[in-house]
């Protein structure tokens, strides 16, 4: 290593140990113990007031400008704290979305009245946003939707539905694409705004899932009017907008152990374990499982340290990213299938504070990982084609009209 890039691993080091001590002295008032026997609104309120206590000692929104309530960091210090700040059980997943999604999106494109207005409340965490893309006919392809957005004076009118919405029910404000032009090809007619969450003719349904989570809905619009001044980017152009925003969805740089327990407390578990009498540990079975999510975990740490490489560089990382998330999801369901085998019927009770990053039977229901920023047919497609240069599939309607093919 280089003198420059010995300093730069001192510095981080320092910082890395400057944002261990201040977990350790503030991070247990809002994680484990402190979240227990919580309801919903008392669990959000403490992760308001967790996010404010980071943006009051420059902790949240580490890579954003200070002059919109970030820190002005870089994206390695973003990762560093991170990693340190998985490490306890603190309710960040309200804004799992809001901050990392939405949030760049609309300080990239919004005007600069708009931005003066809402960012620093949302670094805050005053204001939660969500992502509208999903709809029942819009999933991986999302060029199919048919949520319309109609020009009148002012601005345009959005009715439609959209669906698999993650915090809509909580949400202030969403990023929405629309459909304004059925006429041109399906890529070519969309168009990216953020919308009032609380406007006339919003309805915000919940979706139930089989782990009892209470993050996604769907969300329906009738007839409600968006100012045009609250369009990110250009007319048409929203597809553009979108592809930027789920690239910052799909590629996260923390380490895979905020997604899923770890394959330590499985080694642990099978120590503590029977299979027939013996020591689950004992078993080839299991000792060749645990020996191929290690060499996964390896191959997925080493994407993870090109990434670094690649930000240190001023670099954004490429499409390896794609592969990273799809072992994070399989892995984190085929593991959790089996501490469930294990576990035999044991594994059926799930606590009510249970949680998809620390039980094994809550991961092992939580399918998330593998559908949110890209399923895992779609990020095989796009291995297949930017990784490996296959040839696309065959798209027959590409350059068709949208509405040519109802």
């Amino acid at each position: 290593m280089d003198n420059g890039g010995h300093l730069m691993s001192n510095t981080l080091e320092r910082y890395r140990e400057r944002a261990r001590s201040w977990l350790a002295e503030h991070a247990p008032l809002y994680a484990g113990q402190a979240r227990c026997g919580l309801s919903f609104k008392e669990d959000l309120d403490l992760a308001r007031a967790w996010q404010a206590l980071k943006a009051e000692h420059g902790y949240a929104c580490i890579t954003l400008p200070t002059e919109v309530g970030g820190a002005g960091g870089s994206e390695l210090e973003k990762v560093v704290f991170s990693e340190e700040e998985m490490r306890y059980d603190l309710p960040l997943v309200y804004f799992s979305i809001s901050l990392n999604n939405p949030l760049p999106i609309f300080l990239r494109y919004a005007p600069s009245y708009w931005t003066e207005r809402l960012a620093r409340p949302t670094v805050r965490g005053e204001l939660i946003w969500c992502q509208l893309f999903s709809e029942p006919s819009a999933g991986s392809d999302l060029a199919s939707l048919r949520l319309k957005a109609v020009a009148v004076e002012g601005g345009w009118r959005l009715s439609g539905q959209k669906v698999w919405t993650s915090w809509a029910q909580i949400a202030d404000w969403g990023v929405i694409v629309a459909r304004t032009d059925p006429s041109l090809p399906k890529h070519a007619g969309l168009t990216y705004f953020f919308v009032d969450m609380k406007s006339p003719g919003v309805s915000v349904v919940p979706i139930r899932r089989l782990g009892e989570e209470s993050d996604l809905n769907e969300v329906f619009f009738d007839d409600v009017f968006v100012p045009d001044d609250q369009r990110l980017g250009e007319i048409n152009g929203g597809f553009k907008v979108a592809v930027e925003t789920l690239m910052i969805e799909r590629y996260s740089v923390t380490d895979e152990s905020g997604y899923a327990p770890s394959l330590e407390k499985f080694i642990a578990l099978a120590e503590q374990s029977k299979i027939n009498g013996k020591r689950a540990l004992d078993d080839a079975e299991i000792r060749a499982s645990i020996a191929d999510v290690f060499v996964q975990r390896q191959g997925l740490r080493a994407i993870h340290r090109q990434a670094l490489e690649a930000f240190a560089k001023g670099e954004a990382p490429g499409p390896e990213g794609a592969m990273r998330k799809l072992l994070l999801g399989r892995t984190r369901q085929s593991l959790s299938r089996m501490a469930m085998n294990i576990q035999g019927p044991n594994s059926l009770v799930l606590n009510e504070d249970s949680q998809a990053k620390t039980d094994f039977t809550s991961a092992w229901l939580d399918p998330s990982l593998r559908i949110a920023g890209g399923t895992d047919e779609l990020l095989l497609n796009t291995l297949a084609e930017r990784v490996l240069g296959l040839p696309q599939d065959s798209r027959p309607d590409k350059g068709q009209p949208f509405n040519a093919n109802k």
